[in-house]
């Protein structure tokens, strides 16, 4: 949730549906004003700081997760992303590490580690949100682009799981 107005939606809409939910965010300032303007509303929303950049990180949030909903889960939402403005050619190794460990890394072990949580739910589902970028060629960067196509056949092979 780091300045993301769709997580906040998700989060919103889920927790006025009556759902206890749980997030995280980067901006520990911005995610503790949403969290209390959760509570205003009367919302279940907890929350923690975590960079799923991180995999120990990752590991972390889902044992929190684990404890928050006894150990069972109804819907992991990866809505993760982080994008570096720059040509192909002007890319370093660690940039492209970046992107790719936000944006489908996280996304991919988070689907691991939240496995035994959705399938003790029964009614278990994963929701990935990805970008137009994954689908058509736009000017936003290629390993951006990658990386959200890559969700999305992440996606795909998942259901076919």
């Amino acid at each position: 949730m780091f300045c993301n107005c769709l997580t906040h939606a998700v989060v919103e809409e889920l927790a006025g549906l009556g759902a206890k939910v749980h997030t995280c965010s980067r901006n520990e300032a911005y995610l503790n004003a949403c969290l209390h303007d959760w509570e205003i509303k009367g919302f279940q929303v907890t929350g923690l700081v975590c960079d799923v950049m991180c995999h120990g990180k990752r590991v972390k949030l889902m044992d929190i997760v684990s404890s928050v909903f006894s150990r069972r889960l109804n819907i992991l939402i990866n809505n993760v992303g982080t994008n570096i403005w720059k040509t192909t050619v002007d890319y370093t190794a660690e940039e492209f590490s970046t992107v790719m460990t936000t944006n489908l890394e996280s996304a991919y072990h988070l689907c691991q580690l939240a496995h035994p949580l959705l399938k003790a739910s029964v009614v278990g589902s994963i929701v990935c949100i990805s970008s137009i970028a994954g689908v058509v060629a736009l000017n936003v960067g290629s390993i951006y682009g990658a990386s959200k196509g890559a969700i999305n056949q992440l996606t795909k092979d998942l259901a076919c799981e």
